[in-house]
């Protein structure tokens, strides 16, 4: 999985983070501490952890993710990563 999104809520900059959809790699997921939810109405599960974002973009750098962009969509913030393939 070289890509990844993560986003946050603007007031919300000190978690929680979502770091993945349902189609996300599950070692990745553990090794962040992610927890898979599904919120009532919708179809779809996504992965949040309860830190704020800078912490998840300090241990994705620390397997290898560089942040490719950033950008704010409405009220979320929104950063993707990109890893190196080996």
């Amino acid at each position: 999985m070289p890509f990844m999104l993560i986003s946050t809520q603007i007031r919300l900059e000190t978690g929680p983070t979502n770091v993945g959809d349902e189609f996300s790699d599950p070692a990745l997921m553990n090794y962040l501490g992610a927890r898979k939810t599904t919120m009532l109405g919708n179809n779809f599960s996504e992965y949040h952890v309860d830190e704020p974002a800078r912490l998840v973009l300090d241990k994705l750098e620390k397997i290898g993710y560089r942040v490719v962009s950033m950008t704010g969509v409405g009220q979320t913030l929104v950063w993707c990563l990109h890893k190196e393939t080996e």
